[in-house]
C-alpha cells in the first residue's frame, strides 16, 4: 500500500496533467480531450483526497 505522501503526490500530478488537458481541449475545440482532462483532474481530487484520510486515520489510530 502506498503512503500517504505518494497519493498526495500523484493526486497532485494528475491535477496539473488534467487541468492541462482540459485547457488544451477548450482551445483546440476538442470536446474529447477536455473531457478526458476533466476526468483526470477528478481523479487527482480523488488521489489527494485519499492522502489526507490515511493521514487522519493514522493521527486518529497514533
Amino acid at each position: 500500500m502506498k503512503d500517504s505522501k505518494t497519493d498526495k503526490a500523484e493526486g497532485t500530478i494528475d491535477k496539473i496533467k488534467g487541468k492541462a488537458k482540459e485547457v488544451f481541449g477548450k482551445a483546440t475545440d476538442d470536446k474529447d480531450t477536455e473531457a478526458e482532462g476533466k476526468a483526470q483532474h477528478t481523479k487527482g481530487h480523488a488521489k489527494e483526497t485519499k492522502g489526507k484520510i490515511k493521514d487522519t486515520v493514522k493521527s486518529v489510530t497514533s
